[in-house]
């Protein structure tokens, strides 16, 4: 079968391209946006790649069209496939029923860490032999890809909250029917297509209501809208994580300020520590889901906290980018105000009195409409130094967070403007986090390179990492 897919080159869309040819399809797909890293991905799979939406693209023996939650009607590709009568699908529905359907998935759900807490699971069950399938919207580095069919029966999906397609308004994840099911957090986002948290509250419990009797609901016990969610309805035993002094079956005793190190206690009792790469109290959270996740299949704790010792981390969570002489550049894919605290925090308990430089682009529907904006500057708070990048389409001022931060924040309107004056102003032992959920105009590019041609390029590629 030949599979056309719309909006190829997204994270998730680009996951099921490689879901399809591992399948054994024939793969093309169409995007405005053709370039790294899903770009490169997707051409070492074999996936024929067209720039724009062209409705010639969709004329060479297409026998099923997968489209996108970014594509909607007026599209020329969209326009094509509808008076052409192609059969079409949406991702997730493609996802259900091609490759989760007669398999144990574990889905993890939540408004800000899915990526990384789906990854430490799959980097777990893989650690316990399990060979487990994912599609995450993210590139975990014990893997290298976003997705994979895997070899046994365990699937484990980000499972967004995002609506589905242009003909499907419901959440991505009432699709995937888990087994298994992380309830990170829940906090109000997606302000394009979310008129409250109510609404989003609303698509969590039909999520819930997907899970069967015999599975397991694993919740933030720290999160009231999550608890409000199952107080609406739950038919599925549930066991809850969180610090300690919450209520709740699992918890994280910190051992190490900056969460590099903390012991996991099950019912009371200790039954492992995890010394590890990873910084911030909500990744201590995030290893405590997965933990508590991957008992349900089988895991036993100390297990998991041998393969978390191992965790590579995810691109762009806190990844390190390069050090030019002493100064190190992270790459980190912000869209909300807790994780952007909470990772500062994390990365300031590490550096201690180091100078600690936050580089931020709203460029989230939600920031870019400004409804986290009340909440920006006490999440950058942590910095000692930051810069607000205004993207074009901002519609409201940044001088509102840059005012809350005197002294410490200042507002730039192009990316060449903050690349000269972050080049001049950089010292050696100064940390950079570079915070955007898109490429923000090749900043971490255009910085290293002015970085390196003034004469501060250190090892780039000994320092590579990811702390995140």
């Amino acid at each position: 079968m030949h599979i056309h897919i719309l909006g190829i080159c997204g994270t998730f869309m680009g996951g099921i391209a490689q879901l399809a040819k591992q399948a054994g399809h024939e793969v093309s797909g169409s995007d405005q946006q053709v370039y790294p890293p899903m770009s490169t991905q997707l051409e070492q799979a074999g996936i024929t790649l067209f720039e724009g939406y062209r409705p010639a693209d969709l004329e060479d023996g297409v026998d099923q069209v997968v489209v996108g939650n970014v594509m909607s009607r007026g599209n020329p590709a969209v326009e094509a496939m509808l008076n052409r009568g192609l059969p079409y699908t949406s991702g997730p529905q493609w996802l259900a029923e091609r490759v989760l359907r007669g398999r144990w998935v574990l889905a993890v759900a939540g408004t800000h860490g899915k990526t990384t807490t789906a990854s430490m699971l799959a980097c777990i069950l893989e650690h316990a032999g399990m060979e487990p399938g994912f599609l995450i919207g993210g590139v975990p580095g014990n893997f290298g890809v976003s997705a994979r069919m895997g070899a046994g029966p365990f699937f484990v999906v980000e499972a967004d909250e995002y609506d589905t397609a242009f003909f499907d308004k419901r959440s991505k994840f009432v699709h995937y029917h888990p087994r298994t099911l992380i309830l990170n957090n829940l906090e109000y986002d997606h302000a394009d297509i979310f008129a409250d948290v109510g609404e989003i509250q609303r698509q969590f419990h039909h999520l819930v209501r997907t899970v069967p009797g015999e599975g397991c609901i694993v919740s933030n016990a720290a999160e009231p809208r999550l608890e409000a969610v199952l107080e609406m309805g739950c038919w599925t035993p549930v066991q809850r994580f969180g610090m300690p002094g919450r209520a709740s079956d699992w918890q994280a005793q910190p051992l190490a300020a900056d969460g590099s190190a903390f012991a996991v206690c099950c019912a009371g009792a200790r039954v492992a520590e995890v010394h590890w790469t990873q910084l911030g109290a909500h990744n201590v959270n995030n290893g405590l889901a997965a933990i508590a996740a991957a008992r349900h299949v089988g895991v036993p704790p100390e297990a998991s906290a041998r393969a978390l010792e191992a965790f590579a981390g995810v691109r762009r969570r806190l990844e390190v980018r390069g050090v030019y002489n002493g100064i190190t550049l992270y790459d980190d894919f912000a869209h909300h105000p807790t994780a952007i605290r909470s990772t500062l925090e994390g990365l300031r308990a590490r550096v201690g009195s180091g100078q600690l430089v936050a580089v931020l682009e709203p460029r989230s529907n939600t920031m870019r409409l400004g409804v986290h904006k009340a909440d920006l500057a006490a999440a950058l708070d942590s910095a000692g130094r930051i810069y607000l990048h205004r993207p074009a389409d901002l519609s409201w001022s940044l001088e509102e967070v840059s005012e809350a931060l005197p002294g410490r924040a200042v507002v730039t309107d192009t990316v060449a403007g903050l690349t000269a004056q972050l080049a001049a102003e950089l010292r050696p032992g100064d940390h950079v986090v570079i915070m955007s959920n898109g490429s923000f105009g090749g900043l971490h590019e255009r910085l290293a390179q002015a970085l390196e041609e003034s004469g501060k390029w250190d090892d780039r590629e000994a320092a590579r990492g990811t702390l995140h």
